[in-house]
């Protein structure tokens, strides 16, 4: 089980963590890459020449964010694209870029800055091949309903 996260920049890795952190618990592989569709075209296509081991790719990027539609047009696997925001535009710039992409190379774009719902994205996809996946995911929304019953309680006694 392995998935790609490609960036367009250092600086959007924080934004990724806890995305990382979420497919290393599920005991997904991660592979994570620095690569801009604009400024190291060549390094890109040399990348996309060898994942034949990855199932799925998130790629991340911000502004005009061609990064994921780039990455689309060069594979069959699924591609789910993370809008960064940026100083510029809050963000809506590398959304509209990723979600109006053209009819016949898709990207599943998820919200702004939002890595962690790419990667339950990419283990829901991943599930299907890899039952294991299942349980990680099952339990993953059981932790989340008792988070927030906890935090009902909380609430209901202050």
């Amino acid at each position: 089980m392995k998935v790609a996260i490609i960036m367009g920049s250092k600086s959007d890795y924080p934004k990724l963590e806890e995305g990382v952190n979420l497919l290393k618990k599920f005991g997904i592989e991660v592979e994570k890459r620095v690569l801009s569709a604009h400024r190291t075209p060549d390094e890109l296509m040399k990348f996309m020449e060898n994942i034949d081991d990855v199932d799925v790719i998130i790629a991340a990027a911000g502004k005009a964010a061609h990064l994921a539609g780039v990455v689309a047009s060069h594979t069959l696997k699924p591609v789910i694209g993370i809008p960064i925001k940026s100083s510029t535009l809050d963000g809506m710039d590398s959304l509209l870029s990723m979600v109006q992409m053209p009819k016949g190379i898709p990207v599943a774009t998820v919200t702004i800055d939002s890595s962690l719902n790419a990667s339950l994205l990419a283990s829901q996809i991943m599930s299907l091949k890899y039952e294991s996946l299942k349980t990680e995911l099952e339990n993953h929304r059981k932790e989340m309903a008792k988070k927030v019953l906890e935090d009902d309680e909380i609430v209901r006694n202050l």
